[in-house]
Formats: C-alpha cells, structure tokens, sequence
C-alpha cells in the first residue's frame, strides 16, 4: 500500500513539474526596411479590470496586422500604439478597439496629444541664481514650466 502512495506521489508530481510552462521571453518586433513608422495613443472607456480588459485589449492589439508595438495601461485607460502607417491607419486601429467583445463594451477615442517639455524645463525655474538668467527667463515662459515658477 506504501508502495502505490509512493509512486502515485512520484507519478503527480512528474505531471506537474513536466506540464508547467515557463513564459516565453518577449521577442523585438521585427519592423520591415520600408514601414512608415508611426504612434497612437488612444483613450478606451468601458474597461472594468487589467486582466481581463486591459490584457485582452493588449494581447488583441498586438497580434493585428500592422502593429509594431502595443501596451494598454489599465490605471490610465490609455492604449499606447506604435503601427506601420503602410498596413494599418489609426482609423482602423481605433475602429478595432472598439469591435473587440463584439463591440458592445468598449469605445475608443483618440488621445489629444500632449506637450512635452524638454530638458530645459527641469530647471528650477529662476529660483536659483543662474549665470544665464535671460536663458532661465525663457524657460520659465514655456507652458510645461508653469507649475516650477518660483
């Protein structure tokens, strides 16, 4: 009787660890000589959970045609699409959100782009004594400074 516990025990754990699978390691996309290489970032409402919806979105998205490189953030209901504007457009891309789960439970609307500052906008905005103030002046006038003004 110990003997057929034993290998039952053996037999079930050589399953186990012989049916676990590791996870693939992430391959670089492969981006064609010719792609006109562009990026989408698009708001998508009706998401409820980052596994099954977000996930989901992701794992969809990047399995369509044309696209190079797709990561939905959950917290922020944002997709961000980097795509060859020769096989796909944003038009299709945002029309595919929107058809996933039948096209009942998620609408896509494209981001509004947003400014980015560029590294002169990390100074301190004044507050210290610069040798180049009328630099640092110039800074301080940019849109993405404003909340750095002393």
């Amino acid at each position: 009787m110990k003997i057929q516990k034993f290998i039952f025990a053996l037999v079930v754990a050589c399953l186990v660890l012989t049916s676990c699978k590791t996870e693939a390691k992430k391959e670089t996309p492969v981006v064609a000589k010719d792609a006109k290489v562009e990026k989408l970032a698009i708001n998508i409402s009706g998401m409820t959970c980052e596994i099954g919806c977000a996930k989901t979105i992701q794992s969809k998205l990047s399995k369509k045609d044309g696209v190079i490189d797709a990561q939905v953030v959950f917290i922020d209901s944002v997709a961000k699409i980097k795509f060859d504007a020769n096989k796909t457009s944003k038009t299709d891309l945002i029309a595919f959100v929107d058809g996933i789960a039948g096209g009942d439970l998620y609408k896509a609307t494209e981001k509004a782009p947003t400014k980015i500052c560029d590294i002169d906008c990390k100074k301190d905005c004044c507050t210290k004594k610069d040798a180049d103030k009328k630099a640092c002046a110039e800074d301080c006038k940019k849109e993405c400074c404003a909340d750095k003004k002393a």
